[in-house]
């Protein structure tokens, strides 16, 4: 049997995206790319819609029209940026953040079922999945565990 492993973890992560976006969008009315962007503007604090649109991988103007339809839901607050400009600053409002809290908590144990499932250690896979993060964030040629 070939093993494709860029090939296999690309095709489980759009799976899980898409299954992450059935959920959010049956229970709570929100598509996943909404609630990542919830998440990174309460990860970021307050943020910017271009911070926004880098994180996400998106144009700015894509990342404009998210959070002003999250900002119409009462989901983000944003407010002109005190440095001046077109800039805004984005934060997450009361609801948004229940709503980020919410969201993640039916994802987590959605998943962490979809892992005792295929009988792997959770916490291996956690922790694998860490290391693969954290190789990704290191430039080639640096190793940084010796």
């Amino acid at each position: 049997m070939s093993q494709d492993l860029s090939f296999d973890l690309h095709a489980l992560t759009a799976r899980l995206d898409r299954s992450a976006d059935r959920i959010l969008q049956a229970e709570y009315g929100l598509s996943y790319r909404r609630f990542r962007t919830l998440l990174i503007v309460g990860k970021l604090g307050a943020a910017t819609q271009r911070a926004v649109s880098e994180e996400l991988g998106v144009s700015e103007p894509s990342a404009s029209r998210m959070t002003g339809v999250l900002a119409g839901m009462g989901l983000l607050d944003a407010q002109p940026d005190p440095a001046g400009g077109n800039r805004r600053r984005l934060s997450l409002t009361v609801e948004g953040k229940r709503m980020v809290e919410q969201c993640r908590e039916v994802l987590e144990h959605r998943f962490r079922d979809l892992v005792r499932r295929s009988g792997v250690s959770y916490a291996d896979y956690a922790r694998d999945t860490r290391l693969l993060l954290e190789a990704l964030n290191t430039p080639p040629g640096l190793d940084t565990t010796t």
